[in-house]
Formats: C-alpha cells, sequence, structure tokens
C-alpha cells in the first residue's frame, strides 16, 4: 500500500511541476518516516491527514507557513495518540538534537 497523498487542499504537500518539493533534508526524512511508518500498519492514512489537518487548521495565521513543521507535528500527535511514543520523549529528544550544531545531523 502506498499512501494516497492529497493533491489539493490543506493537507496536500508542497509541488513543483508535480513534483514533491523539500527545502531541507530533515523535511523529506519526516515525510518519509510517517509514509513509512503508515505503510508498515503503524497507522492509518485516514489517522495521519486528521492530525495533519488539525494541524494546519491551528497553526497561527500571522506565523510563516512551514508545512513540513506541521507535518512533523501531525506524525507526532499520532504516535503519541497511539503510545507509540510519549510527548515528553518527543520534546526530549528535539532538545538534545536542538543542542547540537548545525550540520552535524549524523549520530556520534
Amino acid at each position: 500500500m502506498t499512501a494516497p497523498l492529497d493533491i489539493d487542499g490543506p493537507a496536500a504537500p508542497p509541488r513543483s511541476n508535480g513534483e514533491l518539493t523539500f527545502a531541507e533534508p530533515w523535511e523529506s526524512r519526516a515525510f518519509g518516516m510517517a509514509v513509512t511508518l503508515c505503510e508498515k500498519g503503524a497507522f492509518t492514512w485516514p489517522q495521519f491527514q486528521s492530525a495533519l489537518i488539525a494541524r494546519i487548521a491551528a497553526a497561527p495565521r500571522d506565523e510563516p507557513y512551514r508545512y513540513y513543521q506541521l507535518w512533523l507535528g501531525a506524525l507526532e500527535d499520532v504516535l503519541a495518540g497511539l503510545s507509540v511514543v510519549s510527548p515528553d520523549d518527543v520534546t526530549a529528544r528535539a532538545q538534545a538534537l536542538a543542542q547540537r550544531p548545525r550540520g552535524h545531523d549524523h549520530g556520534s
């Protein structure tokens, strides 16, 4: 099964000439994690879509639109909702990664 990506609407990922676009490497990784976890049965695509649409709807309108930040938040919401990870675990890991020097995105 391949996750059915929306082409139009609020949950549709950014595209250029029909191809998915990613501004940073982490964006494609977050995208791949969500699709792979869905394909492996960790959650259903409608569960993820609902979480993504909720994140998009709740996003502040006075800030730049950052689709893949919302995507990653939706993934965290789904996984936390299924008790796969806890919100505290996500926060702790994000803080640890944020403390690393820029460009050091590989484990030691």
